[in-house]
């Protein structure tokens, strides 16, 4: 049974200040501010759903900290769009890329970081503590959640219009979805296969107080 007490993780305090000031910035004349608006979504119900828990199921500050920089790089592309962030340019012309990657590394982070989520929740509160179940799950939940988050692309796209062009960030690419789909479930493969260990340390450590 994971302890909890009556003060907020200060992590999530931490956490929340710098999201808060990537999302000042990110707002300030973005290049298009319905994308702006459909970009930070997560943002907006991930911060709020973190302090609804906090006191009764706190997270531990290894995964608030991955879950302040999955904000980050959602601010960043929010602000410039996924096809237009001046990191992808770099990398495209440093490696000869055909077109801007930023976006595949949101949808592998889309995988990565949800994968520590998922896990941590699944080895606190479900049966499954740990071996091939355990990443299995947390993987195939991952992969679910990149799809339905391609459903939701869709529909906004159907709703909108051109307009959702700039978050789709297709680029042309006719297999953009199944790629975002494919990179979301290598992030989990790779977080489970990197994390599990230092991540099962954070948890023995927040049980323990």
């Amino acid at each position: 049974m994971t302890k909890t007490g009556n003060e907020w993780p200060r992590a999530l305090f931490w956490i929340t200040l710098m999201v808060a000031i990537a999302l000042a910035w990110s707002g300030i004349a973005p290049f298009d501010r319905l994308t702006w608006y459909l970009e930070i979504f997560p943002i907006a119900v991930a911060l709020p759903v973190l302090y609804a828990t906090a006191r009764r199921f706190p997270l531990t500050p290894f995964l608030y900290w991955l879950i302040g920089f999955h904000c980050l790089i959602l601010t960043l592309g929010a602000h410039y769009t996924y096809a237009r962030v001046p990191l992808g340019f770099w990398v495209q012309d440093l490696f000869d890329f055909s077109r801007n990657n930023y976006d595949r590394l949101g949808h592998f982070v889309q995988g990565f970081v949800p994968a520590v989520a998922v896990r941590e929740i699944l080895k606190r509160e479900s049966p499954v503590k740990g071996g091939g179940w355990l990443a299995f799950l947390t993987v195939a939940i991952c992969l679910a959640v990149s799809a339905c988050y391609e459903f939701l692309e869709w529909w906004i796209a159907i709703a909108v219009g051109v307009g959702a062009d700039e978050f789709l960030a297709t680029q042309g690419d006719v297999w953009d979805t199944q790629w975002d789909m494919f990179l979301a479930t290598c992030g989990a493969i790779i977080a489970i296969a990197t994390l599990s260990r230092l991540h099962d340390r954070a948890i023995a450590r927040l049980v323990a107080r």
